[in-house]
């Protein structure tokens, strides 16, 4: 099988606009970049999101460098969940990473701000549920029996970071990667991610699920070396947890999150 190592003009992802979307790249070498998405930034284009994705930020720095442009994510994340994106840039580099994480070789870790008080001892806990999509809804997952058809396995482990009588901050780490797999879990729990208008409610702190892709651990394409590569918790996460929890947010993401 001949797998192309560079794209050509006939390769072009059409119905992907050039935007000069300011984006911050965290890494980039040959075979990957790895992108810090902003909240409220969708990954893919769609239906009211035609110019405004992470697709045409990544494209308008293509185009601007003349190079055919095909966009290959290796993973995706929610429009409101921020942090880590990692993107192939041939297909050499997307058929690796996709047999990495096949083979569980590639860890992403998320640091969450919760509602509510949470007693634990800073040790990893686990959730092991079954979930699938909600009868009549495109978007919406819930925690289902495993015997309920259309039912998948999902894990999660997670670990208390800090918590008070208002919020708890977790680190958590999804060993499956379900759609809204994290948020249906701590929901799950009785601990929504502060902001979640699906599967909690909104809060006046933060204008979206308060839930960050912080960590990336992979390894490169052709060497096979790992890299870890990491994103502090955005300035939206910053001040929720410091209106609400009195925290500081970076400093527990310094000193208490597993790196």
């Amino acid at each position: 099988l001949f797998i192309k190592d560079q794209d050509s003009e006939d390769d072009l992802n059409e119905s992907i606009i050039p935007v000069n979307i300011p984006i911050n790249l965290i890494f980039e070498n040959d075979d990957i970049i790895l992108a810090d998405k902003p909240a409220d930034m969708p990954t893919h284009p769609s239906h009211g999101h035609i110019d405004d994705t992470l697709a045409n930020a990544i494209a308008y720095i293509f185009q601007e460098r003349k190079i055919p442009f095909l966009f290959r994510p290796i993973g995706r994340l929610d429009r409101n969940t921020s942090g880590i994106s990692l993107i192939a840039k041939n297909s050499i580099a997307a058929s690796f990473l996709f047999n990495a994480r096949q083979k569980g070789l590639i860890t992403k870790k998320y640091i969450a701000i919760l509602c509510g008080h949470i007693e634990g001892n800073g040790q990893f806990q686990t959730i092991d549920t079954y979930m699938k999509r909600q009868e009549e809804s495109i978007i919406v997952r819930c925690v289902r029996n495993a015997e309920d058809e259309g039912t998948f396995r999902a894990i999660t482990q997670w670990r208390l970071l800090y918590s008070n009588d208002k919020i708890s901050i977790v680190e958590a780490i999804p060993i499956t990667g379900r759609t809204h797999q994290l948020r249906v879990h701590f929901a799950h729990i009785g601990h929504p991610i502060l902001g979640d208008d699906i599967y909690g409610e909104p809060c006046e702190h933060i204008g979206r699920h308060a839930l960050h892709a912080a960590y990336l651990s992979i390894p490169l394409p052709y060497s096979g070396e790992e890299n870890v590569f990491l994103s502090p918790p955005p300035s939206d996460m910053l001040n929720s947890a410091l209106k609400l929890g009195n925290v500081d947010l970076e400093d527990i993401f310094l000193n208490k999150f597993s790196k």
